[in-house]
């Protein structure tokens, strides 16, 4: 399959979107101090769908307007993987939780590794929200965007006063 992409600024940095034609399937922020980038196999196609909806809906996120997105996902992994991002999916705007209790709600109290590496493979950032996923002590942990994204975002959902680190 190939992958269409195109570019989108925001506040947390220039973000890539990749889509197979009908559905989002990635939003990428790049690592910490870096901006996000293509991969070659991937083709420039700022017309694909639905990039022209997502970026309209992230400038919304991101005024502090849109706390749901409405957006056909193709969410590309594992059946464990899809079924932690799912999850993701229904933790709400400005609220966080543990990986353990992720890990509860997915069944399996034991999985908590295997949750937070799902989690780091989350292929849809932001949108599919795993920086809403938090350590057990509050604490900031494992973003693959790095910490300082991840603050930002909470940061601008009100729940950062509240956490640890």
């Amino acid at each position: 399959m190939k992958l269409s992409y195109t570019y989108c600024p925001s506040p947390v940095g220039q973000l890539v979107l990749t889509s197979d034609g009908e559905c989002l399937t990635g939003l990428y922020t790049g690592r910490l101090n870096e901006e996000a980038a293509p991969a070659k196999e991937w083709v420039r196609n700022d017309e694909a769908m639905p990039f022209a909806q997502t970026k309209q809906q992230l400038v919304k996120y991101f005024d502090k307007e849109l706390q749901d997105f409405d957006l056909p996902l193709n969410l590309i992994g594992t059946d464990f993987q899809r079924s932690v991002w799912q999850q993701l999916l229904k933790i709400p705007y400005g609220t966080v939780i543990s990986y353990g209790e992720m890990a509860r709600r997915l069944g399996n109290p034991k999985a908590m590794r295997a949750v937070g590496l799902a989690n780091g493979r989350n292929p849809i950032s932001i949108i599919v929200p795993c920086h809403r996923v938090i350590g057990a002590d509050g604490s900031l942990t494992g973003y693959g965007g790095g910490l300082p994204r991840k603050r930002a975002l909470l940061s601008l959902e009100g729940v950062l006063s509240e956490l640890v680190g």
